[in-house]
């Protein structure tokens, strides 16, 4: 079961990325009735009495009269994105599945937000602001506010530059500019340090990226117009599937055709080992296997959109290419 949850979320959070490095591109949710962005960069919050007015995902106009000092988070990256803009402290409760940074683990749990939320203890929490994301549903949304609770509703960004404006988001929501603007132009380095490595690399490797392989016969994988995709290729790789749309199921014979130079395990952490993918029919001669390039990887580094995605990046740019990282 909580393999099959894991997919639903990866397939509710991940993003899009057909352009080039800094312009990744996220993939909607299968049947979903969310409207389409109403912004593109990070707004600037409106000089007002009623203190900052901003206009969030759902194109609904949400106040603060001050910065929020006590705040609910109802996604990791939400939490994450707060932590890295230096407001962790003015986190009063998260989502069981906050577990990054270390601090978060320390702040009060509202449980899931794939069902019901648990309204009574974010009421109890006295938050002076929500902050939902894609996973959470305008009806949830709608619910919290029906409660007298603030909530700004921060959609998934389609480009690094969209995910680094929603830093500034958050930033303008707690008070903390500053911190959110050193932070940015630290992973922007980062980024451009990484594009300059792959620019040199001699070879750009395949690779197949597997996501869930509860089927072991036909795993999952990252295809057409997704961010593993895009990270992939600026990390100076080429993912086998990147011709196919969305989240394909490829097959045991489809992969063993492609022979791939790398197999990327991003479901590592629910048992799939190099020597199990080693042990499926055809796959023990595949190049990966042969090379011990089968690699264990932590997907969450890239199936969050937060400031994370330029960790992700970075490591695979140093499994692919671990000689220009020396």
């Amino acid at each position: 079961m909580f393999r099959k949850f894991l997919l639903l979320t990866l397939f509710a959070t991940l993003l899009f990325g057909c352009a080039p490095a800094i312009t990744p591109q996220p993939a909607p949710a299968a049947g979903s009735t969310q409207p389409a962005p109403v912004q593109t960069e990070a707004p600037a919050a409106a000089p007002t009495p009623a203190g900052i007015v901003l206009t969030d995902g759902l194109g609904r106009e949400v106040k603060l009269t001050s910065p929020a000092q006590k705040i609910v988070s109802l996604a990791p990256s939400n939490t994450e994105i707060l932590f890295a803009v230096g407001a962790g402290s003015q986190v009063v409760g998260r989502d069981e599945l906050s577990d990054y940074p270390e601090a978060a683990k320390s702040v009060t749990s509202i449980g899931s937000t794939f069902k019901d939320l648990n309204t009574e203890q974010i009421i109890s929490l006295h938050p002076d602001l929500v902050l939902a994301a894609e996973v959470n549903t305008p009806e949830q949304v709608k619910a919290l506010e029906g409660l007298g609770l603030t909530v700004y509703y921060l959609k998934n960004p389609t480009t690094l530059d969209e995910m680094y404006g929603n830093m500034e988001i958050a930033a303008q929501l707690t008070g903390h500019a500053a911190e959110a603007a050193a932070a940015i132009e630290s992973l922007k380095a980062r980024v451009a340090a990484v594009n300059a490595k792959a620019a040199a690399a001699a070879t750009r490797p395949t690779v197949f990226y597997e996501l869930d392989a509860t089927d072991p016969a036909k795993p999952y994988t990252a295809g057409k117009g997704t961010f593993i995709t895009t990270l992939l290729e600026a990390a100076g790789g080429q993912n086998i599937a990147a011709q196919i749309d969305g989240y394909p199921q490829m097959s045991l014979e489809q992969v063993v055709a492609d022979n791939p130079a790398f197999i990327i395990l991003g479901d590592a952490a629910y048992g799939i080992t190099p020597e199990s993918v080693a042990a499926r029919p055809g796959w023990g001669n595949l190049n990966a296997v042969k090379s011990k390039q089968v690699l264990p990887f932590d997907d969450n580094l890239l199936s969050r959109p937060g400031p994370r995605l330029v960790d992700g990046l970075e490591a695979l740019a140093k499994l692919l290419h671990p000689e220009l990282f020396k």
